[in-house]
């Protein structure tokens, strides 16, 4: 096994539409004169990104291995309250960022990207 300087990671694959709505979002918010003006949009993308990676890392393999109706919708169920529960936190705790701290946060997004 080939040694990297780099730890492991897991990723997930989302739409080119929600790539091109991160990447305009995050270029708005870095050239706003006030970056919390856009902190809502902010807490919805991220909301938006965690559903789609839910979606991505639990739900898509079970409808890979094809785990039958009753299941498969109780699992869609759980991670849309799950996710539900989350957004209010996420909405909530980027709501009230300041400039910094939302510059950060779009920083440490375009580095996921990569």
């Amino acid at each position: 096994m080939r040694k990297s300087s780099k730890p492991p990671s897991l990723r997930f694959f989302y739409s080119a539409e929600l790539h091109a709505k991160t990447i305009d979002l995050l270029d708005t918010l870095e050239h706003a004169e006030d970056p919390t003006q856009h902190s809502a949009a902010l807490g919805d993308l991220v909301v938006e990104l965690t559903d789609t990676g839910m979606d991505y890392y639990f739900l898509q393999p079970l409808r890979l291995v094809q785990v039958g109706f009753v299941v498969q919708q109780s699992a869609n169920l759980g991670m849309a309250g799950a996710v539900r529960i989350i957004a209010s936190v996420i909405r909530n705790i980027i709501g009230r960022m300041d400039k910094d701290q939302l510059l950060a946060i779009c920083g440490y997004m375009r580095q996921l990207m990569r």
